[in-house]
């Protein structure tokens, strides 16, 4: 059973993914908190397997509880999947950097949010396709930060099959998605996706995403870039 906090600020919401949740058979909410402190505290108490984590809350925010959590030792088996309203969010690429193992937009559709859970509990990091284009657009429309990231210039030290996979990934794809594509196994593109990021030298899918669509492996299209 997969034990699931709910953290968002609004009760009418925590109480529609509760139900959602409560009516998978491998799933069950351990607990509900209004805010970041109280998420926190709850993950540690009630030993939740994943946190649905609201970014913008009163007090403590998503960003710095996402942070914390992923900081505590004690609670280096619980996953944070960050649910928001604004896809397109300065916050989203902060707090995938603080630990969180993806987002979704909360309009996102009820069987794949409860899948989402499935695989964020799996170990298994989450980007949504529309959330992955809103990301990296408004990623790389602030050089300071792709610099800070130290985006390798070109990817020809990853294989042929490596570049492939990433370039799925870029798009937002899971492991199983392109496993299916391609007809492989899941482990087998786990294995692949582990490597290319070894060799980047990049400690998290997301970062991998950023180098695909910044070294022009997978490209931005104009209904993907942000308006101001």
């Amino acid at each position: 059973m997969i034990r699931v906090l709910i953290a968002d600020d609004q009760s009418l919401i925590r109480a529609g993914f509760r139900v959602l949740i409560e009516g998978a058979d491998d799933l069950e909410v351990v607990g509900e908190a209004d805010d970041g402190a109280r998420a926190v505290e709850m993950a540690r108490s009630q030993r939740a397997d994943v946190v649905l984590m609201d970014i913008r809350m009163p007090g403590l925010d998503g960003l710095e509880a996402t942070r914390r959590i992923s900081a505590d030792e004690d609670l280096a088996g619980v996953k944070v999947l960050v649910l928001t309203t604004f896809e397109l969010d300065e916050y989203v690429y902060l707090a995938l950097h603080a630990g969180a193992s993806g987002f979704l937009g909360k309009s996102v559709e009820p069987d794949d949010l409860l899948e989402a859970i499935r695989l964020v509990a799996a170990g298994e990091a989450l980007l949504s396709p529309a959330a992955t284009r809103s990301l990296i657009a408004t990623f790389l429309a602030q050089p300071s930060r792709v610099a800070a990231a130290g985006v390798p210039e070109r990817l020809t030290q990853l294989t042929a099959r490596e570049r492939e996979i990433v370039a799925l990934v870029a798009e937002g794809l899971t492991n199983a998605d392109i496993a299916e594509r391609l007809h492989i196994s899941p482990t087998t593109v786990k294995t692949h996706v582990n490597r290319s990021m070894t060799k980047l030298d990049l400690r998290d899918r997301a970062q991998l995403v950023v180098v695909a669509y910044q070294s022009g492996l997978v490209r931005i299209g104009p209904a993907d870039v942000p308006r101001s």
